[in-house]
């Protein structure tokens, strides 16, 4: 049976919807809420919508789709499902709903790509590390020599007298 505050929250409601002459089924279609619970929303049955933050999340969706102020009738959804015992749900409730969905997650192992991408850098990283072991070993030096030599014996680097 419907609590009386209830009953007038989902009356409100469904008068809304009608002065703008909207179907629970057009409704249903844009929102994708299930016109089952669009009519026990309307009809002031919210314990036959689904609890906790789907509740929210259907009540919510149904006032923005008639244009109405979100955060006044939301206030006034809490206060009716306090007064009726039902949850009315709080920024507890989405905090612990995102808390399960996160802890509930599959953590998915790394693809294939990501696994031989990894193992090319690490031949790249191991073929580098040689390279300047060997450059080390037979020159003493990584980098080469100072170009000045060149400079010396260049063109650039002479002069012509006559």
């Amino acid at each position: 049976m419907a609590h009386s505050g209830e009953a007038a929250f989902g009356d409100e409601l469904r008068k809304a919807r009608e002065q703008r002459g909207l179907a629970i089924e057009r409704i249903s279609e844009s929102t994708k809420v299930p016109a089952k619970h669009i009519r026990a929303l309307e009809a002031g049955r919210l314990a036959e919508i689904p609890g906790g933050v789907f509740r929210r999340g259907f009540v919510r969706t149904y006032v923005g789709a008639l244009g109405l102020e979100e955060v006044r009738w939301m206030k006034r959804f809490d206060e009716v499902c306090r007064e009726s015992g039902l949850a009315g749900g709080s920024d507890a409730d989405w905090t612990q709903f995102a808390e399960n969905v996160k802890s509930n997650r599959a953590v998915s192992p790394p693809s294939r790509a990501a696994k031989g991408t990894g193992f090319a850098l690490l031949l790249i990283a191991l073929a580098l590390a040689a390279w300047c072991g060997w450059r080390l070993m037979k020159h003493r030096r990584l980098l080469p020599a100072p170009l000045v030599g060149i400079y010396a014996n260049s063109w650039a680097g002479k002069t012509t007298t006559k």
